[in-house]
């Protein structure tokens, strides 16, 4: 994973094919954090983040960088979507 700059990170995907992320943000769910990411090209100026593909993935530090990790489980996976929706419905009120 090398970094582009402050936001867009450029990971390899199962194929072997480069794949230039945007960061959307950090959370952290039951002591742990996550990455919320979608292609730069996804969205434009002014669309909502929610019209467009966002994949979450676990953020591990590994000494001094941090590693990216597909979230395998499914009951950590939906502890997290969780977690999302609610911040969505608080931004909606």
């Amino acid at each position: 994973m090398a970094e582009e700059n402050d936001e867009l990170l450029e990971l390899v995907d199962e194929d072997g094919n480069k794949v230039q992320m945007e960061v959307l943000d950090i959370l952290t769910v039951d002591d742990k954090e996550y990455a919320l990411l979608m292609p730069p090209h996804e969205h434009t100026e002014g669309e909502e983040h929610d019209e467009a593909e966002v994949v979450v993935m676990r953020l591990k530090r590994d000494g001094e960088d941090y590693v990216l990790e597909l979230i395998d489980d499914e009951d950590e996976f939906a502890r997290v979507e969780e977690y999302i929706e609610q911040l969505e419905d608080e931004i909606d009120e």
